[in-house]
């Protein structure tokens, strides 16, 4: 409950979050038919880059700070422009960036008439921020809901084709084992739905661990990418997260083989960084 995204708001978490939820929301909409999107940690929606809270760390300027303005290949761009288009219309002014959309925003933005979005926040204040923002929205439904509740409560969609983004906080040691579950209960209520999972990198057991576990419940089909700006370890600030993506659209793997070599060469800060697309469990 004590966690706040805009400290952490546009960091090199977001770069790789937000690309994958936009690639994977533009694939969806090649199809006519309605799609529904869960966001399980919702926050506030939208990030103001000069806060005093962002100000105060500076993550998001070794993440968005270090792509907004770069000239990107095409080849890159076709995949980025989902995503950075919402955040240029967020930044009229050219250069530079002062606001950032987070994961509703960018949901919302690049849904249809005939989607829908559920939102999910348990923060009280950010529940109430979240509101303002998207109060009034037919397209949005708004629950002040722990997220773990929400994946055995509003799965399945009764639009039957969706994504479910989980992006806990990992403020609490056992936040691994309470994502597990969580996609665990999910995917046995909505097993033809795509599931994206965030995670820090800290240590490489834990991911592992939690991939094993996966596939031991029998989960199939899951797509692992990483993207990291230097060198792992537990004690050290996060340089590194990854996504597993269940039921990934098939060209997912292909986008993000273009655009995260490009991504680590522009956020590296050091020995280590690294990127990495793999089937981490087969179909």
């Amino acid at each position: 409950m004590n966690y706040r995204h805009i400290y952490h708001a546009g960091n090199l978490g977001d770069v790789l979050k937000h690309t994958v939820l936009a690639a994977i929301i533009t694939y969806m909409k090649k199809k006519d038919a309605a799609f529904r999107i869960l966001d399980t940690h919702a926050g506030i929606g939208i990030y103001d880059l000069t806060s005093d809270e962002a100000q105060r760390t500076g993550e998001w300027q070794n993440g968005i700070g270090r792509i907004i303005d770069e000239d990107i290949p095409s080849d890159v761009a076709e995949v980025l422009d989902p995503w950075l288009g919402v955040v240029r219309a967020m930044n009229p002014q050219g250069t530079g960036i002062d606001m950032y959309p987070g994961s509703p925003i960018i949901a919302r933005d690049l849904m249809r008439n005939q989607d829908r979005l559920t939102l999910t926040e348990l923060h009280p204040d950010d529940f109430r921020t979240l509101t303002d923002n998207f109060g009034g929205d037919k397209h949005v439904k708004l629950i002040e809901l722990d997220a773990w509740l929400a994946l055995g409560s509003f799965l399945p969609p009764k639009e039957r084709r969706g994504l479910v983004l989980i992006d806990p906080a990992y403020e609490v040691e056992d936040e691994f084992e309470r994502l597990l579950e969580g996609v665990q209960r999910g995917w046995k209520r909505w097993q033809t739905g795509t599931f994206a999972l965030w995670y820090p990198i800290k240590e490489r057991k834990t991911v592992n661990r939690l991939i094993a576990n996966m596939e031991a419940y029998g989960i199939r089909n899951v797509l692992g990418l990483e993207l990291g700006s230097g060198r792992i370890g537990p004690e050290k600030p996060m340089v590194s997260s990854g996504m597993l993506v269940v039921n990934p659209p098939w060209t997912l793997k292909q986008k993000m083989e273009t655009a995260l070599p490009w991504l680590c060469d522009k956020l590296k800060r050091g020995p280590g960084a690294a990127w990495s697309v793999q089937q981490v469990i087969d179909e």
